[in-house]
């Protein structure tokens, strides 16, 4: 039981009923203004309770458009309480107008530091369940974006024997500018481009969607592979100055299956490489600008013999500029991995390839999206394309 009080002063109960009342009063309104998550209805709820509860003139939150009663803002003889939050930065201020101009009361004012604090607390609550519900919009979208952009990769890959095609892909972030496509044509002949567009997230990620769209018109259009290359540089750079930031780089391949031979371009983009059957390499380098940063632009292409022992790479500079500390992972490493794994399968080789560079980074996040594309010419057990043609990402 708890123990009683005896107050023999009748003003000592009077004062005490009066404080009981007022923390009554101020928890009641306490739970009004946490009743609510939303921003302005904590705000419009803080107005009522201050002019109902003590018979204010009016109340407002200056700059917010809300206001309760009769209140002149610009009055700065008006007493004025803050808000701040949990980090001390001022979020708005409280300021209510007392009947009749007078001064407020102890009370008055007690009650009102009291439901600003609360009001403080409510309004901060409300705010980061706002962001919160906002970030998870987000969220949902870019996963939904992310699905998106991966339905996009090919989905099957063309079966003709004696040749092994795989591909890897993974994002840095929930979506990337990396871009591989491989398109079947009707002469039985297949193109294949690896392309990089400036920066990451979404803004590459909807310009290598428009790059997607771009370059299956030109593959069907009849077109040269040089001229593919020539057409989507200048379709690029009409596209407008903002998406001229996102210039991409690209290399493309033309492989006639039934002749062995490659045609190869090269826009600006990562050396691409051929590894003949007695172990030499090719380097493609780069024969002209990026897509999409230079009007007018003309390309030129390689053609190469393709016998039965070679193997193509091409990849973004994500897989060679992975990091373990300040040490990049680098070409050198990369087409080390690439020329002397035995196996001529692509799958396989791509799978050496990201289990290497996860070796050498540690555990370390990836930095950026990171994209491979291997073809090889298979010397016996012509099988056919041995990729199901998703997504090893």
């Amino acid at each position: 039981m708890a123990p009683q009080v005896e107050l023999s002063d009748p003003n000592q109960t009077i004062d005490l009923q009066q404080q009981v009342a007022r923390l009554q009063a101020l928890l009641e309104a306490s739970r009004h203004v946490h009743s609510t998550i939303s921003e302005e209805a904590v705000l419009e709820s803080v107005l009522r309770i201050a002019v109902r509860e003590l018979e204010m003139a009016g109340a407002a939150f200056p700059g917010t458009g809300l206001r309760y009663g009769l209140i002149d803002e610009t009055n700065t003889a008006n007493p004025h309480f803050p808000l701040h939050d949990r980090d001390s930065r001022a979020m708005t201020d409280l300021v209510v107008a007392p009947p009749e101009g007078r001064a407020l009361t102890l009370y008055e004012s007690d009650f009102l530091e009291g439901l600003a604090l609360q009001a403080a607390v409510a309004l901060e609550n409300a705010r980061n369940h706002k962001r919160n519900v906002e970030f998870a919009r987000l969220q949902q979208d870019l996963d939904a974006a992310r699905n998106i952009q991966r339905s996009l990769l090919p989905q099957r890959l063309p079966s003709v024997p004696g040749y092994s095609l795989g591909f890897k892909s993974a994002t840095c972030y929930e979506v990337g500018g990396d871009y591989l496509d491989i398109v079947e044509l009707s002469s039985g002949d297949i193109l294949l481009v690896v392309a990089d567009v400036a920066g990451k997230g979404l803004a590459s990620a909807i310009v290598s969607t428009a790059f997607r769209a771009a370059f299956r018109a030109a593959a069907g259009g009849g077109l040269s592979l040089a001229e593919v290359a020539t057409t989507m540089n200048q379709s690029h750079w009409e596209e407008g100055e903002e998406t001229r930031r996102r210039y991409v780089t690209a290399i493309f391949a033309r492989l006639d299956p039934h002749a062995g031979r490659l045609e190869v371009v090269n826009a600006g983009h990562n050396p691409g490489y051929v590894q003949r059957p007695d172990g030499t390499l090719h380097q493609f380098e780069a024969v002209g600008t990026p897509l999409g940063l230079l009007p007018g632009m003309s390309y030129i292409s390689e053609r190469h013999d393709f016998p039965p022992g070679s193997r193509l790479l091409f990849y973004t500079d994500g897989l060679t500029e992975a990091f373990c500390g300040d040490e990049e992972f680098g070409s050198e490493r990369l087409l080390s991995n690439f020329s002397q794994y035995p196996s001529s399968k692509a799958d396989d080789i791509l799978v050496a390839l990201w289990t290497a560079i996860e070796d050498f980074c540690s555990g370390s996040p990836q930095a950026d999206d990171m994209t491979a594309l291997v073809l090889s010419r298979v010397e016996s057990n012509p099988s056919g394309f041995n990729s199901t043609g998703e997504a090893l990402a």
